[in-house]
């Protein structure tokens, strides 16, 4: 197992450093990437806005977007395994399985 080692990131101008794993370093910087941009969208043309503040909200609507794909993925898995349970049935039926 590998140490973390320090990884600067940049959110809104400001520098912050993370402990990362080196296999994840590319996947926090990506997100710190995805955040930042998120966060200047927040922000808009209002530069005094509390950063505080603008974190929140990018990381409210970040959390809102992944409990919607979470949502999406639960009901995808819900019709996978209903068209399962009806092919398992029909195999059933062809094969004369009780």
């Amino acid at each position: 197992m590998s140490a973390n080692e320090p990884v600067s990131v940049h959110l809104l101008d400001r520098e912050y450093t993370v402990g990362v794993a080196p296999d994840e370093r590319s996947s926090l910087m990506a997100a710190a990437k995805l955040l930042d941009s998120r966060m200047r969208e927040v922000r808009g043309s209002n530069r005094m806005a509390a950063v505080d503040r603008i974190a929140v909200l990018a990381a409210l609507n970040l959390a809102h977007e992944l409990q919607q794909l979470r949502d999406e993925q639960h009901a995808r898995n819900r019709d996978v395994e209903r068209t399962l349970q009806d092919l398992h049935r029909k195999l059933d039926g062809v094969l004369g399985t009780p």
